[in-house]
């Protein structure tokens, strides 16, 4: 019996290096999603900053509220939040994929786990909207 001959090179799948994501809209809508956590991780630091601000003072903190109300600020803040709703719609609408809920011997529909997840925001919202004095 003869023995297969092997080749000397592997065979080695060309992938491209970056631009990978424009080929199919989903992938696109992967790496949009990954790059929100840029924006939110920068807002977390915005935050922190504006934690330091207060702490150094009367002085160092109006000068943080002023810095929030350049126009270049409230596009940051504006672009955020837009990326942030995207970035938790997208996770909730994924989530009874990731995290089935099973109940005995049956699924929970996913309707109702994404429902579940917006009633919850919804609330938690509501809620953070009272205590600000806003409601």
């Amino acid at each position: 019996m003869a023995q297969p001959q092997m080749t000397p090179q592997p065979l080695v799948r060309e992938a491209p290096r970056t631009r990978w994501y424009f080929r199919h809209p989903r992938y696109m809508r992967y790496m949009v999603r990954e790059i929100t956590c840029i924006f939110i991780g920068a807002y977390t630091v915005l935050m922190l900053v504006g934690l330091a601000r207060l702490v150094q003072g009367e002085a160092a903190w109006q000068g943080f509220l002023a810095a929030l109300q350049t126009p270049a600020s409230v596009v940051f803040h504006l672009l955020t939040l837009a990326l942030a709703v995207y970035h938790t719609t997208t996770w909730f609408n994924v989530t009874p994929k990731a995290l089935p809920l099973q109940i005995g011997e049956a699924f929970v529909p996913g309707a109702i786990i994404s429902g579940l997840h917006y009633v919850l925001w919804a609330v938690v919202s509501l809620a953070v909207f009272h205590l600000a004095g806003v409601l």
